[in-house]
């Protein structure tokens, strides 16, 4: 991925996050969303069962499922995108076993993915994935939590390709009307002992919450207020608008 030289541009990178297949327009979104300013864009490949999100990124998660979404339609249609942004899917260890390394490897490259989030993946089961997707071209993110020790940062930050996405509070996906003073905290860790690009993610809603913890790191991930915005009809018109009102305040700094 090209946030290595965004970042030495002076750039803070922007990482808004779709669920893939929530309904007929998610294609027209992420292309919006790429034309509104974003460095890229992480795709949710919806399942049943998702451990690290919130109500609203759930209820996107089952509408796409009862459409009858699976990851080989979602990974087929993104084959159909002709966009200049990196895509990193992200989703859950159970699809990836269940269909095998090579199998889900297959989709990730027709669909011109480049990079994976697992969040339920800890460190000392991610090596095979992690070996097979750099094999491919593909950069496997590993997460670190506000409470992780120094040294198991350190590990993790180690092992992640493509950036790592620090964890900005304890809790699931969603949105909040205040930035938590673990997100700021969890990025400046990480700064201290990395030089991989470092975004922060969950708890991330409004412009100056961005703007606040870019401050510190290297830019930040958004998904529930976005995704709420879709699941309220704003279509990709709207997704724009959003997009658009994050990038200017991250340009600001």
């Amino acid at each position: 991925m090209r946030l290595r030289s965004q970042r030495a541009k002076g750039r803070k990178i922007l990482v808004p996050y779709v669920t893939g297949g929530y309904d007929d327009s998610w294609l027209e979104t992420i292309q919006a969303i790429a034309e509104a300013g974003a460095d890229a864009i992480e795709i949710g490949i919806p399942f049943s069962d998702p451990i690290m999100d919130g109500p609203i990124i759930q209820a996107a998660s089952q509408q796409a499922l009862d459409r009858g979404v699976t990851p080989a339609s979602i990974f087929a249609q993104l084959e159909k995108l002709d966009i200049d942004v990196p895509l990193i899917a992200m989703t859950y260890c159970n699809l990836v076993f269940h269909s095998g390394f090579e199998r889900f490897g297959g989709w990730l490259s027709m669909g011109g993915v480049t990079g994976t989030i697992f969040p339920d993946l800890p460190l000392e089961e991610s090596h095979k994935w992690s070996d097979y997707a750099e094999s491919i071209g593909i950069a496997n993110i590993l997460l670190v939590a506000p409470t992780s020790s120094i040294s198991r940062s350190q590990e993790i930050a180690s092992a992640s390709r493509g950036f790592v996405y620090g964890v900005g509070l304890m809790g699931v996906t969603g949105i909040r009307a205040s930035l938590a003073e673990s997100a700021s905290k969890v990025a400046s860790s990480l700064k201290a002992i990395t030089d991989r690009v470092v975004l922060v993610g969950i708890g991330i809603s409004t412009p100056q919450q961005a703007k606040e913890v870019a401050q510190v790191s290297d830019g930040v991930i958004v998904g529930s207020a976005l995704v709420k915005r879709l699941l309220d009809g704003e279509g990709p018109n709207g997704a724009y608008a959003f997009i658009s009102s994050l990038r200017s305040g991250l340009d600001d700094l």
